[in-house]
């Protein structure tokens, strides 16, 4: 006999949550802090719920961000630990860039 199924927590109940979340703050943060505005269509975890309920329905761990910010920059940033990308002077947004430490540009 097998386990019974988890039931997934992004049903109805989570549309609805992901949706008021979107109307109230509709801006990519992301892309908001690098002084841009572009219009977020995900809802995401900041810190990765990874099945903890208490974590999952937490909006104070929740974040709106486009598309793009939410496929690409933070999966590769949940993978490796960094945060890929420039500012708008081409400069590395991740703080632990060897850039953005003293002498960090081969000095």
């Amino acid at each position: 006999m097998s386990a019974p199924k988890k039931k997934s927590p992004y049903g109805y109940r989570w549309q609805k949550a992901r949706e008021a979340f979107l109307a109230k703050y509709p801006l990519c943060a992301e892309h908001a802090r690098l002084g841009q505005t572009v219009v977020a269509t995900v809802v995401d975890h900041v810190e990765p719920h990874r099945g903890c309920m208490k974590l999952f329905w937490d909006r104070d761990n929740w974040q709106s961000l486009c598309k793009q910010c939410h496929d690409v920059h933070k999966q590769r940033f949940e993978k490796s630990g960094r945060v890929s990308g420039c500012d708008e002077f081409g400069n590395p947004i991740d703080p632990t860039h060897h850039w953005n430490n003293p002498g960090g540009r081969g000095g």
